[in-house]
């Protein structure tokens, strides 16, 4: 990891001091481009690429113009689709399940999300919002989900709710609100947890698939073999590259070792139509939402939003270490990025996709350790959607384990393992982290952050200094609320262990 201190969490960082070396990147970006050749070496040049880049918020940014095309931007594009496959399958796959609709309606829903990412994708951080990171899928969502379903909830009327709720969030600053109250200590702990647990269920996740097939020894070997590569790659430097040699490397070895594969996904094209998605007898089979759809879905919506704070945060301090000095202009704005979520959220439910936003993490990671600003990435991870979409035969290799698994490893969880222990190196930072974890393995994430959050900022834990230069409202009033609204949406629907659900509906 970069050896560059933290700077402190937020959605809009200060700017450093004018120096001589700022005054050399005055004039546009056009100008200030220098061809890769002028450059000692390849990260001498990205560096500056970062540095001389000037985003522009509701504003045309072209590329070439703007920002450029590296072949750096192909490694993020990779690791966000094979994210996306994978997520929204697993999304589609746990709706499917208890609704009764069959693989034919899964893989369907898929593609027709990888086709309407795209657009969005293209919009809002290729071109209107260059630091707003891709919107991506919500995870920790998919455990909640056969909650939804019992409890009558109706797709369309969560995803609605969701992006209702972030857009307000986006518009008050509550993002990037909440991410300046939390201390390095608490982000550092999240980043470690949520590096570990990842890593631990895609090696699970691997060897299950492994021994399913009666080799258990592939997942053993495609394992070792990815420490190795990863080890190496590191020490020359090239991190970057972990998605792509990893991917190779696993699908390869498990292959040449004898594991079965074949494709089977061939081209086509999803239904475009929103009304067979939510006609009563095609796609969903559901019909549209009622009054009572939206009641049943709202605590659900609610806790979905207030788990993005932690999650964005987490992208947006993985880019702060990574990046070099002076690149403040292009980090992931947390408030914009909230917007295009939201917004992608209420498209994404009205056309009838399976979707529920989040930041992207499996692009902002590996687009931080490539040294590469998000747009022209985002173009490509479109441009990579789209392919797998209309193609099918990228879907089939995309969620085969030796490649997915190896690839969210190396290129999402051990960066967030590393930045994470980065960010809790130095002073009473330990404290809050070790808190986040025990926290978070109680419950989740997010209950996890919010409570650690308090404790931190009343200076029960962590730097004392840092509380008391806090006010009464970044010192427990904020906090104090995040957590009671967090916790309380939590009992209401059965998700503190050991307490059942307050709400009959929501038990099962």
């Amino acid at each position: 990891m970069s050896n560059t201190q933290v700077p402190a969490s937020g959605s809009n960082p200060q700017k450093p001091n004018p120096s001589d070396s700022d005054n050399e990147l005055q004039g546009s970006y056009k100008e200030l481009h220098k061809p890769s050749s002028s450059f000692k070496n390849r990260d001498a040049y990205l560096n500056r690429e970062l540095q001389i880049m000037q985003p522009k918020r509701w504003r045309a940014n072209l590329p070439f113009r703007d920002y450029r095309f590296e072949y750096e931007d192909t490694i993020p594009a990779m690791a966000a689709t094979i994210g996306k496959v994978v997520m929204v399958g697993a999304i589609a796959a746990t709706f499917a399940g208890p609704l009764g609709l069959g693989e034919a309606f899964v893989l369907e829903n898929v593609r027709y999300e990888l086709l309407i990412v795209s657009v969005f994708i293209i919009l809002f951080s290729g071109f209107f919002l260059p630091t707003a990171n891709l919107a991506g899928t919500h995870g920790p969502l998919i455990p909640l989900i056969p909650i939804v379903v019992a409890a009558g909830g109706h797709p369309m009327a969560f995803g609605l709710l969701i992006g209702a709720f972030g857009l307000l969030l986006a518009v008050s600053k509550g993002g990037s609100l909440l991410a300046n109250l939390t201390s390095k200590g608490v982000c550092g702990g999240l980043l470690l947890y949520l590096g570990f647990i990842g890593t631990t269920s895609q090696v699970k996740n691997l060897f299950a698939w492994a021994e399913g097939i009666g080799m258990s020894h592939i997942a053993f070997i495609v394992i070792l073999l990815t420490i190795v590569l990863y080890a190496v790659l590191e020490n020359f430097q090239k991190r970057w590259l972990a998605v792509p040699l990893s991917c190779l490397l696993g699908g390869g070895v498990a292959f040449a070792l004898g594991a079965p594969f074949e494709f089977q996904t061939g081209p086509g094209l999803p239904h475009m139509s929103p009304m067979y998605w939510w006609g009563e007898n095609s796609g969903w089979m559901l019909g549209l939402p009622t009054v009572e759809s939206f009641v049943v879905v709202l605590p659900f919506a609610v806790l979905a939003v207030a788990m993005w704070s932690p999650d964005f945060l987490g992208h947006q301090v993985f880019q702060k270490i990574s990046y070099p000095k002076r690149t403040e202009k292009v980090l992931m704005d947390i408030d914009d990025t909230m917007v295009s979520a939201s917004v992608r959220q209420v498209a994404g439910s009205v056309l009838g996709g399976a979707n529920f936003a989040s930041s992207w993490g499996t692009y902002i990671v590996p687009a931080a350790i490539a040294k590469r600003p998000i747009p022209a990435g985002a173009v490509l991870t479109a441009v990579f959607c789209v392919v797998a979409g209309l193609w099918g035969y990228p879907m089939d290799l995309a969620i085969w384990e030796p490649v997915m698994c190896v690839a969210l490893i190396v290129g999402v969880f051990i960066p967030l393992l590393e930045a994470g222990m980065e960010m809790t190196r130095e002073g009473k930072t330990t404290q809050s982290a070790a808190i986040v974890v025990f926290a978070s393995a109680l419950v989740n994430p997010a209950f996890g952050w919010s409570i650690t959050l308090l404790l931190d900022n009343l200076g029960l834990i962590g730097s004392k200094e840092r509380s008391a230069n806090l006010s009464k409202m970044s010192r427990w009033i904020i906090p104090g609320v995040m957590f009671v609204v967090l916790t309380g949406v939590m009992a209401v629907v059965g998700m503190l262990p050991g307490i059942p659900a307050l709400l009959p509906n929501f038990r099962q």
